[in-house]
């Protein structure tokens, strides 16, 4: 193990996953924010970045969580996505392996289509249904491309998927407020994977790059466990309830993926198999109950402060 020395690049401070790093990290990181760094204009990134290096330092990693993660969205402003998800990824990437600093980014299981029950493993084929999965490919095989160019180039991509945290917008959220609103909701029940805690997210990146000598390549990483979204919904109403948080909703119905309809079509399997992450990194991922456990804790220490 090493310890990260500062300063450490992480872009995507708004988001989910980004907010957390730079949590845990401290005033090792420097936050660079989409007015920082503008992943619409490519071919300005590498001057940004080193006007930022004059000031802060040439980084010991660089970490990439931000992302066009609008799904529905995707499908009409694919250029758009592609530009943000992968062009500025493949112009960071170099970057980074010209400069021999590790690069950290996150993918997607909306890179397979979803087919099967089993898990994905990170050497499976992939066959993304939508925009937004084909963009997040494409920024994977970037890296990969431009790693190819370089003997010691390291790097790791993080598949992740359905992804929480306290301020975010994401389905816990969105279920803690219109649980408050009405007395049944209907929540698909036929697409099933893994919710991942942001912070946890955050902690395994940490604990991934500290190791120094890391092989470079894909992994999965999410909370463990599995639910569907009607599971996942049920046991948010549950344990909220337990801790005193009181609802107006009364049933949570089940209903199939055709019965809502979206412009992008979402994988039915969205199950990954940690297997590789903890063999290599020896990361044993919380399961996502335990995960919503600590959220919930969370939020209700937020509400009080």
């Amino acid at each position: 193990m090493v310890q990260l020395e500062k300063p450490i690049f992480v872009t995507g401070t708004s988001g989910q996953v980004g907010k957390s790093i730079i949590s845990q990290l401290g005033e090792r990181a420097v936050a660079l924010d989409e007015k920082t760094l503008d992943f619409l204009k490519p071919d300005e990134l590498i001057n940004t970045l080193k006007q930022i290096e004059e000031k802060h330092g040439k980084p010991k990693a660089f970490i990439n969580p931000a992302a066009y993660t609008a799904v529905d969205k995707c499908e009409e402003e694919e250029e758009l996505a592609n530009k943000i998800n992968a062009e500025a990824v493949e112009v960071l990437a170099r970057y980074a392996f010209e400069n021999d600093i590790p690069f950290v980014h996150y993918s997607t299981d909306y890179v397979f289509d979803g087919s099967g029950s089993e898990p994905r493993n990170e050497d499976e084929k992939t066959n993304p249904i939508n925009a937004y999965g084909r963009s997040k490919l494409a920024g994977e095989e970037a890296i990969k491309r431009v790693a190819s160019d370089f003997e010691n180039a390291k790097w790791i991509i993080f598949r992740t998927s359905w992804v929480f945290e306290e301020q975010g917008n994401n389905f816990v959220n969105t279920m803690l407020r219109i649980g408050h609103e009405r007395e049944v909701l209907s929540v698909i029940n036929d697409q099933i994977g893994a919710p991942s805690y942001a912070p946890d997210l955050a902690s395994a990146t940490i604990k991934a790059l500290e190791k120094g000598d890391f092989p470079s390549g894909i992994y999965n990483l999410c909370n463990s466990g599995e639910t569907s979204w009607h599971g996942f919904a049920e046991e948010i109403f549950k344990r909220a309830s337990e801790i005193g948080i009181v609802f107006e909703v009364k049933e949570v119905r089940e209903i199939p993926t055709t019965e809502y309809p979206t412009p992008a079509a979402r994988p039915l399997n969205s199950r990954l198999d940690l297997s590789k992450i903890r063999e290599v990194f020896d990361i044993e991922m919380p399961s996502w109950q335990d995960a919503l456990a600590r959220f919930l804790k969370n939020k209700i220490k937020d509400k009080a402060a």
